[in-house]
């Protein structure tokens, strides 16, 4: 017999081979129904997989993470066989699951796929889905795998072998398709009940750009026909919401081919967007005791050597910068973290000095391969709206803390309600990927852990997704359309104070080492934008709108009579620009419209005779006919109900 542990602490003896799925169904039929995977300490299986040692349990429905990507890892597979079947000879390389479904990277050889044969292979899909068919999970040696692909003609099969040790690869199988695979899988293909392909897309193999390149097909699938409609109107909805769409009907901002990919260029109003959101940052920060500072743009390529930067990221960014003399070279800084430890280095410190915040609107460069840039999302240049504490360890839980307390302020600010706290840490089966002691990751982490209870935050923990210097808290926000984005994040690290040999004085007067936290509220500032355009839909609240408002003149005679309420507005800090174009008023209103301007005030020989403005809001309500004053009251108390509502 065995123990099983499930959630709620109870423990189940069973039989050693019983699976997950047997477990479910002696608790409940109808929850095992529902199963589509289990965690198995700390591991996500197949529910049919014999459990043999004593173990931890979760069960996976549709309603977890894990459930819907073990469910839409298996509609790639079954993806995969509909395109063996259609396309004979096709060559696969890899079809994982993703954050809304799926994908399978294929070599198609000479033949180019187009979106009209999508529906071809969907049905195909359906067709192979409705046979039931179970996913057999097989282990095989090296040889026999090597041997497999090779008959087969799969050359991508054959290169991810090379990099797999033996005794530790798996096959899975469903109906006429096998594939090399870790898993897990779902039960049965029956489960999938509505399947819909969106769109192909190239895709080099590995992410080398000079590697050969792929046909990405993108799909997506669910257990019920209604819950896939309610997807694609989703999508729908993101389409114009999309932030690369209503940034340039808004004109935040651009790119330029000659300036270079993924390098934003930020336009008038974008750029007024940002400086409020960094005034209203900067606001809080000086209030909460933190300490600008500004950092330069390069570094020494020592000093990356010194954090770690250049061992993990130094192949994979932007190469170094030569300089005339033969000794010296700089890289673009991929961080702020190692500038913000030598200011702290600066002069000696004492344990009555700590906690020392600094605080840096820095920005970074990342070199992105071409095919994963995304608009602001995923850009190589952004500005990290970036703090690091140093502070003595009985400070640890008090300062982050504070953080938390900050970044859940920014959120409600902007009216984002639904997030759950990510707990980041270190994969324990790969720790070369770190940096670090086990004892400073322990500490690290243990702290996290104990201020996220004590703040009673809503939490989820994720392996292997920690910064290589130390664990992270990630707050993952959801969207007005449901979308999961990650936004605010606070790390704890012990790390980097010990590569830069800082030290502080103590009140035994003997030299300790400060703890380091890292933390952006906003994540960085392109992404924070790219995320609060999306959800908002571009209907910025008023008081962080670019343009509060727009003067639309009937004719050229009544533009003076414009300049003078601009004055007037602008004297109360509302900002707002005059169109004098030779358009007609109806045309101005509907640019206007799409530009998402709250308030267009339109004048004309009335309302200058009547010393007065004609007020319409966004979206078409009309507020008539009143005096400035009566606008400007208007304003005011919209910005103070808004803020007070939010805070």
């Amino acid at each position: 017999m065995i123990n099983i542990t499930l959630p709620d602490g109870s423990i189940k003896k069973v039989k050693s081979g019983t699976s997950a799925m047997d477990i479910a169904i002696e608790i409940s039929e109808g929850l095992a129904r529902n199963v589509l995977s289990a965690t198995i300490n700390d591991e996500v299986w197949d529910a049919n997989r014999p459990i043999t040692t004593d173990s931890s349990l979760t069960l996976h429905t549709w309603n977890d993470k894990q459930g819907k990507m073990s469910f839409w890892h298996s509609s790639a597979h079954i993806m995969a066989e509909a395109l063996e079947v259609i396309y004979p000879g096709v060559k696969l390389g890899i079809g994982p699951a993703i954050d809304n479904g799926f994908y399978y990277d294929v070599d198609l050889g000479d033949r180019i796929l187009s979106s009209d044969e999508l529906p071809k292979i969907e049905q195909k899909m359906k067709e192979l889905a409705s046979q039931k068919m179970t996913f057999n999970r097989k282990n095989i040696s090296k040889e026999d795998a090597i041997s497999y692909f090779k008959q087969k003609g799969d050359e991508y099969k054959l290169e991810l072998l090379e990099t797999l040790d033996d005794g530790n690869i798996t096959f899975y199988s469903q109906g006429n398709f096998t594939d090399l695979c870790k898993g897990p899988h779902i039960p049965s293909s029956g489960k999938i009940k509505a399947i819909k392909l969106l769109n192909i897309a190239g895709a080099y193999w590995k992410g080398d750009e000079n590697r050969k390149q792929l046909t990405r097909i993108y799909g997506v699938s669910f257990p019920k026909q209604k819950e896939l409609t309610a997807h694609l109107e989703m999508l729908e909805e993101a389409k114009k919401r999309d932030h690369r769409k209503l940034g340039k009907e808004m004109e935040l901002f651009t790119f330029s081919k000659k300036v270079g990919q993924g390098l934003p260029l930020w336009l008038p109003k974008g750029t007024a967007l940002r400086e409020k959101l960094e005034s209203f940052l900067k606001k809080a920060q000086i209030q909460a005791g933190y300490l600008p500072v500004i950092t330069p743009h390069i570094g020494n390529k020592n000093l990356y050597i010194t954090s770690g930067h250049y061992e993990k990221y130094g192949e994979d960014s932007f190469q170094a910068i030569k300089t005339p003399n033969i000794d010296e070279e700089f890289l673009l800084k991929p961080m702020n973290c190692p500038h913000h430890c030598e200011i702290y280095n600066s002069s000696p410190r004492s344990y009555k000095d700590l906690p020392i915040r600094y605080a840096e609107f820095g920005t970074v460069y990342r070199y992105e391969q071409s095919g994963e840039l995304h608009g602001l999302t995923r850009a190589r240049c952004f500005t990290v709206d970036d703090a690091h504490i140093f502070c003595r360890p009985d400070q640890i839980v008090e300062e982050f803390t504070k953080v938390i307390n900050l970044v859940l302020y920014v959120f409600k600010t902007f009216d984002f309600k639904d997030y759950v706290a990510q707990i980041s840490l270190r994969d324990p089966n790969n720790k070369e990927k770190y940096i670090g002691s086990d004892e400073n990751w322990d500490k690290a982490e243990k702290a996290i852990i104990q201020t996220t209870k004590e703040q009673r935050l809503k939490t989820v923990i994720e392996y292997g997704e920690a910064a290589f210097y130390g664990p992270k808290l990630d707050f993952m926000v959801k969207d007005a359309l449901g979308r999961e984005w990650q936004l605010g994040t606070i790390q704890v690290d012990y790390n980097l104070p010990e590569r830069f040999e800082l030290e502080y004085t103590g009140a035994d007067n003997k030299k300790h080492r400060p703890v380091m936290i890292h933390r952006a509220p906003f994540g960085s500032m392109e992404r924070f934008v790219a995320v609060l355009i999306e959800h908002c839909g571009g209907n910025f609240p008023l008081w962080l709108s670019p343009e509060q408002f727009i003067i639309l003149p009937i004719s050229e005679k009544y533009h003076e009579y414009a300049e003078k309420i601009t004055q007037l507005l602008k004297n109360c800090d509302i900002c707002g620009p005059i169109d004098k174009r030779a358009e007609t008023t109806s045309r101005k209103i509907r640019d206007a419209e799409v530009s998402k301007i709250p308030y267009i005030i339109i004048v004309g020989e009335r309302e200058e005779v009547e010393n007065k403005v004609t007020i319409r809001k966004h979206g078409g309500e009309n507020i008539g006919s009143i005096e400035v004053e009566d606008f400007i009251k208007i304003v005011k108390e919209e910005i103070t109900e808004l803020i007070t509502f939010n805070n």
